[in-house]
């Protein structure tokens, strides 16, 4: 058996290189960034010409970053799969959708000959869940009032810390969903997190996610609401140093 190895493509699927498996992240972290159809579609394509494995990581497809007529809205790759899930995953998490972060309550679906042989490895590799961990999905994903709440609450603190963000300079790209800003001022990551340091305020260096991410820092929306605000003010009072 031969050794795995893998290597970071570009997001037109058109040029990507044969491959066991393609793991793609829409809404992606750490930046946000939204799939397009056509890039989904191309995806698919790629999958049926070279009979690849897909899974699609959506586990923050329940929270899109505006509601807006004509806004970017997170899709499934299922969305535009017209009815054939061959050598299709999609991997969901509840630690964002329902906030069981440390449960460890996730799961996969898609081609179900893919899944047999998923079940097949989770039985000889012993990773049951248990069944306290079921109820709580069960209960969770029979519910969708407080997913509808938290993406509220998300695109509120969102609005508070970008408003106070792009007033001292940062811009916000991709973003389109998540828990999460992406921003910089177009310099070192070290620098940013350096000042946010200063103001009491912990960000991410966007190289922690590969070095294309070096200008970038990720500051995330989980705090509470009264700590997002008090980030946002210490952001703009030291704009008017």
């Amino acid at each position: 058996m031969g050794r795995a190895t893998h290597e970071a493509v570009g997001i037109d699927a058109t040029y990507w290189p044969k491959a066991n498996l393609a793991w793609i992240n829409s809404p992606s972290n750490p930046t946000g960034r939204v799939l397009t159809v056509d890039e989904l579609r191309a995806v698919i394509e790629y999958s049926r010409r070279t009979d690849t494995v897909i899974a699609s990581d959506e586990c923050y497809i329940s929270f899109p970053a505006s509601t807006a007529t004509g806004a970017t809205k997170p899709l499934s790759i299922f969305d535009v799969a017209a009815g054939d899930n061959t050598n299709l995953l999609a991997v969901h998490s509840l630690s964002k959708r329902s906030n069981l972060a440390g449960y460890r309550a996730a799961f996969v679906v898609g081609d179900s000959a893919l899944i047999a042989k998923i079940l097949e490895v989770r039985k000889h590799a012993g990773m049951m869940v248990p069944l306290p961990v079921q109820r709580a999905m069960i209960a969770a994903l029979s519910d969708e009032e407080h997913v509808v709440a938290q993406a509220d609450r998300y695109r509120a603190r969102r609005a508070v810390l970008q408003s106070a963000l792009e007033a001292q300079g940062f811009r916000i790209d991709d973003t389109e969903a998540g828990l999460y800003l992406w921003a910089t001022r177009d310099e070192s990551d070290w620098e940013t997190v350096t000042w946010f340091a200063h103001l009491g305020i912990l960000a991410t260096p966007g190289h922690f996610y590969g070095e294309a991410g070096n200008r970038h820092v990720r500051i995330a929306l989980t705090a509470t609401d009264q700590q997002i605000t008090t980030a946002a003010a210490r952001i703009t009072a030291a704009l008017r140093k």
